[in-house]
């Protein structure tokens, strides 16, 4: 299964000559997809109309007779096991699956297919063509789907020895900074076009706040506040991992979002801060990012082109940096970072703390040029 050929997606070529993908599906609103194929953008926005309209389709593996010891058969009983249920977070099962669907759908040059292959053959070479063309963060979302696929055929008994052991993904040219961090200015814009009372700001106020990451933001709720003025809650990133428990104050800036909702805002039985446009709880994180993206639309905050030449528009998880540079400019240490984010090492918070430190340094240094400068005119 190729990129384009995601079930429901549709490719056409518009008057202008550009090339188009719309999901559509029977009995629902047909919705044209933005962002690259295999792209975060497009994978997002492909998932949450996939549960917006009856949830995700049946796979195309396993329909009809596959071979045992096939890579068709192999990849059916990973993605029975437990190892692929219950070890992997339900968004990264969804993308492996994906990948590994078009990687047995995948042909050599003659034309066969690489699911109907021993997984005892699986050599580094075909996973190299199978990667050959693809950008730089598709080469290692696609490598990691494939290399947990081979460890479960070399714990299985399948397969001898790694294929992928000497694949290394192309290297991108100027490293990412990803998600734009928020600041001042943006934070205003956004502020102005949603008051307080609109789920729009309350969202903002959540981020911001307590430097959630977007899935923990959406599933945050009345059952999360402990002791009056704390929300504690376990990261679902790392549930499978640390299992951390975080205890977050509530700011003023939060509790006063949190005391402006209406009356009515969510619909009966929902406990979750943050609801949809029918009061119910957001079908997934995936769902809520796209709605936030609407809101930040709406505030007309514009993109941005970066220093790796890539255009970004500010979303959720810019908030999260927004929230943790912040804190390191206010003083606070790598554990305290970590306290709050929820991150497992210091090195993953260090960069907020170099880019303060950076500021810092470069102040001083300019300051001692100022009293030089002045001590020698005199």
């Amino acid at each position: 299964m190729s990129e384009e050929e995601l079930p429901y997606i549709h490719k056409f070529r518009d008057a202008r000559g550009k090339i188009r993908r719309v999901f559509r599906r029977k009995g629902h609103k047909t919705v044209t997809i933005k962002g690259l194929p295999g792209s975060s953008e497009f994978l997002e926005a492909y998932q949450a109309l996939l549960e917006r309209s009856g949830g995700d389709p049946p796979s195309t593996i396993g329909n009809g007779n596959n071979a045992a010891g096939t890579i068709d058969a192999d990849v059916i009983a990973y993605f029975k096991h437990e190892v692929f249920t219950e070890g992997l977070a339900k968004e990264t099962q969804r993308a492996w699956r994906s990948i590994l669907e078009r990687f047995r759908d995948h042909r050599t040059p003659s034309g066969r297919r690489y699911g109907d292959n021993r997984t005892s053959t699986l050599r580094e070479k075909p996973i190299r063509d199978f990667l050959d063309g693809k950008r730089p963060n598709a080469q290692k979302n696609n490598l990691k789907a494939i290399r947990g696929f081979v460890r479960f055929a070399i714990y299985t008994g399948k397969l001898g020895g790694d294929p992928t052991e000497n694949i290394k993904p192309v290297k991108a040219g100027i490293k990412s900074r990803g998600h734009m961090t928020w600041l001042e200015p943006q934070l205003a814009q956004y502020r102005e076009r949603w008051p307080l009372g609109t789920v729009a700001r309350l969202a903002v106020e959540l981020l911001l706040n307590i430097a959630a990451r977007r899935y923990d933001a959406h599933e945050i709720g009345e059952l999360h506040v402990k002791a009056g003025n704390k929300l504690v809650w376990r990261p679902h990133k790392t549930l499978r991992s640390t299992g951390k428990l975080l205890s977050i104050k509530i700011r003023p800036e939060l509790q006063a979002a949190i005391d402006a909702m209406p009356q009515g805002t969510r619909a009966e039985g929902v406990v979750t801060f943050l609801v949809n446009d029918y009061g119910r709880p957001f079908a997934s994180a995936a769902a809520f990012g796209n709605k936030f993206a609407d809101w930040c639309r709406a505030a007309e905050l514009k993109a941005v082109k970066c220093d790796d030449g890539k255009v970004r528009s500010y979303r959720a998880h810019g908030l999260r940096k927004a929230a943790l540079l912040a804190l390191a400019h206010a003083g606070a240490t790598g554990v305290e970072l970590m306290a709050v984010s929820g991150h497992s090492s210091l090195a993953q918070v260090q960069e907020y703390l170099d880019a303060v430190d950076q500021e810092r340094a470069a102040e001083a240094a300019m300051a001692k040029l100022a009293n030089s400068v002045g001590t020698g005119s005199g």
